[in-house]
């Protein structure tokens, strides 16, 4: 919700149910924190593609929490109930609400599907919303929240999550791995004509350019955009500058081959990265000075409501090598991390509301808890006193914070003009 409102094109996640469903609902929230804004502090003029990696190699592995709420003792503050990001953990919620939900099938007292069945009222984890976050581990106070693991096989996957409405698809390879790539396009390829982009994630090796060639081979023609993601140093994006020197240099080789496609930076990127590639003068020219640049007097290079065919990403990416530039850069772990002292502060602030006398305010018997974060809070944002986990929706001094530091990124590749919004895309 945070970098949607800061203006980032793509938001990459994880092929399961519950992480698609809560990246949705924070696509939607952000939409309508963006209205109500008008423009004033939000950078959002259209809604990012919301894309999901596969893996073409094991299957992943994917974790829910799960607890026995009958042995729960009965004063517990329930502090894993409001820690909760995804609202998965509920105390006696009426079962038929639960069926409502699509959980019927999970109304049962076995550990693995985490939910007690008391006098008709379900209680436990939610395995539909879970994401497998973590939060509420530690903070239990008997300690017996636990997780458990599932497996699933990406090409099962594929079905359900282009139902699920997702706009593109990054799948994570590595040098050879042709035969098991293969198996899983022949999943992904009847969904082609639904897909704005397809992107390729590869660490460097021995024989990297022989094997992204024989992908593209293999996958031509596309209907959508083709995109090389390259790992340089996958999951060290928040260690510092050497990481992202190997990510550009991943990237130089890659631009030098010629290969067709636009290049993405991603695995080592960092506050660094975009320094790095207009000191090499690896950005397109009307993008070197992002952070100054009118748009209303340059035209984007790809919108993001057009999908382009493979001809056109040709067309438009590598006619020769003076027109060979890095296209993005996708920011992993180094996202994440600054942002994280926003959202421990909003943790802080369920934690104090899971006391008993911060409990009462859910029962309508003291202040609303919106008014214990922000006595002015506006009503733009929420026009009822909810009694759910406090969202970063309902802390507007802390969201706009974190919709700053988002910025911070975004804006050495992208500038806005309200009175135009248009958008420089990379």
């Amino acid at each position: 919700m945070a970098y949607t409102l800061a203006g980032v094109d793509c938001i990459d996640i994880a092929a399961d149910p519950a992480v698609i469903s809560t990246a949705k609902i924070a696509l939607d929230l952000a939409t309508s924190l963006a209205k109500a804004d008008g423009g004033k502090r939000s950078y959002t003029h259209a809604v990012p593609w919301l894309m999901v990696s596969l893996n073409d190699g094991e299957d992943p592995h994917f974790r829910k929490a799960e607890f026995n709420a009958a042995t729960c003792p009965s004063g517990c503050a329930r502090p894993c109930e409001q820690i909760c990001p995804a609202q998965a953990i509920v105390f006696e919620a009426p079962a038929e609400v639960a069926r409502g939900s699509g959980l019927a099938t999970m109304l049962r007292t076995d550990a693995r599907e985490s939910l007690a069945v008391i006098d008709d009222r379900a209680s436990g984890v939610l395995s539909d919303r879970c994401y497998g976050c973590g939060r509420c581990l530690p903070i239990c106070p008997v300690q017996q929240i636990v997780t458990h693991s599932y497996q699933s096989t990406p090409a099962a996957m594929v079905p359900f999550i282009m139902q699920a409405g997702i706009d593109a698809i990054e799948i994570h390879t590595q040098i050879g791995h042709i035969d098991e790539f293969c198996r899983l396009w022949a999943a992904i390829e009847p969904w082609l004509d639904k897909l704005k982009l397809i992107a390729i994630s590869c660490p460097d090796g021995d024989g990297l350019l022989d094997y992204l060639r024989a992908l593209y081979e293999s996958i031509s023609p596309l209907p959508c955009a083709l995109m090389w993601q390259l790992d340089g140093r996958p999951m060290s994006g928040d260690i510092g500058i050497g990481t992202t020197r190997a990510a550009v240099k991943l990237g130089q080789k890659v631009l030098t081959s010629g290969l067709p496609g636009y290049i993405q930076l991603a695995g080592g990127t960092n506050h660094h990265t975009v320094p790095k590639l207009k000191a090499l003068n690896l950005l397109h020219p009307r993008l070197q000075n992002a952070a100054t640049t009118a748009p209303s007097v340059a035209e984007p290079l790809l919108k993001s409501d057009q999908a382009l065919d493979a001809s056109q990403a040709v067309q438009g990416y590598a006619h020769d090598q003076a027109t060979a530039y890095v296209a993005g850069v996708a920011y992993g772990s180094y996202a994440r991390t600054l942002l994280m002292p926003i959202l421990n502060q909003l943790d802080a602030i369920r934690l104090e509301m899971a006391e008993p006398e911060a409990r009462a305010v859910a029962s309508g018997s003291a202040r609303s808890p919106l008014a214990i974060v922000n006595p002015a809070f506006s009503t733009a944002f929420s026009t009822t006193e909810r009694s759910q986990p406090l969202g970063l929706e309902d802390a507007p001094d802390l969201l706009w914070q974190a919709v700053g530091l988002a910025r911070s990124l975004v804006s050495q590749l992208k500038a806005f003009n309200t009175e135009h919004p248009m958008r420089l895309d990379l």
